[in-house]
């Protein structure tokens, strides 16, 4: 069973196709990292996996099922999503946060609190977990909401640039987690626009990469693939080259800043 199939996937909004006959796939414990340009379609997907949008065409299942059939537990149960933004607006205190993300679970409180404070302590934020969570920085947020995805502890990553917000030593941390992640076994889909943050998750030979545009599937490569910087520079327009496996683009539009 795969983690997640989406097969001929469609979705519209205000009479554009949005996602545009999208079949894209996931087996569990597989790496995805989804680029494109911006308006591509990348969080149009992931929302549509987690049964938030319902698909004008096509079938998406996760772990075998409809997305939208499943109660709120059971999409809990298997995918756990970490969004570009987040939406808190109550002064909850970040334990609290992450503790409601063991919301799935039927379990004492003094459990679910245990976990919080585990998974806090593994994304170093140990010491917010008193701080309302409108009080963070943007960072420190973010911090946050990977702490409640790995208290979630799902079995499917969706993440939708994890590093946003985060100064580089903290997009390092970050890809380093999400790599540790992924080798305990979980799948991971990573929408991302630098592809360089992606070696900090070590093993990127075993990564997928497809690459969105117009709401399409543009290609589906392996970070290993000689093609690869050819193929990023047709979905962004620009030149690309490949040193020592890092992708270096450059502006060819002739426009300056």
């Amino acid at each position: 069973m795969t983690a997640l199939n989406l097969t001929a996937v469609t979705v519209t909004a205000r009479g554009r196709a949005l996602l545009d006959g999208v079949s894209l796939s996931l087996a569990p414990g597989e790496f995805l990292a989804l680029i494109g340009p911006n308006g591509a379609g990348k969080t149009t997907l992931i929302r549509a996996a987690l049964g938030m949008v319902k698909p004008a065409s096509g079938k998406v299942h996760l772990a075998g099922d409809d997305p939208r059939a499943l109660s709120g537990r059971e999409r809990a149960a298997r995918a756990a999503w970490l969004p570009q933004t987040g939406a808190v607006i109550e002064a909850v205190s970040a334990l609290e946060l992450v503790e409601a993300a063991r919301f799935r679970f039927n379990e004492s409180r003094a459990t679910s609190r245990e976990a919080a404070q585990a998974a806090l302590a593994r994304v170093r934020a140990g010491a917010l977990a008193a701080r309302p969570v409108t009080q963070l920085s943007g960072g420190e947020q973010q911090r946050v909401a990977l702490a409640a995805m790995i208290a979630q502890q799902a079995p499917l990553l969706m993440l939708d640039e994890p590093a946003n917000h985060l100064d580089p030593a903290q997009q390092i941390a970050t890809y380093r987690l999400i790599g540790e992640l992924w080798r305990e076994g979980r799948a991971v889909l990573c929408v991302t626009h630098d592809l360089n943050l992606l070696r900090h998750a070590g093993d990127c030979a075993r990564m997928r990469v497809a690459g969105l545009a117009d709401g399409r599937v543009a290609f589906d490569t392996t970070m290993a693939a000689a093609a690869l910087p050819d193929r990023v520079a047709e979905l962004f327009g620009v030149r690309v080259s490949a040193r020592d496996g890092v992708i270096l683009a450059e502006d060819i539009s002739g426009v300056g800043p």
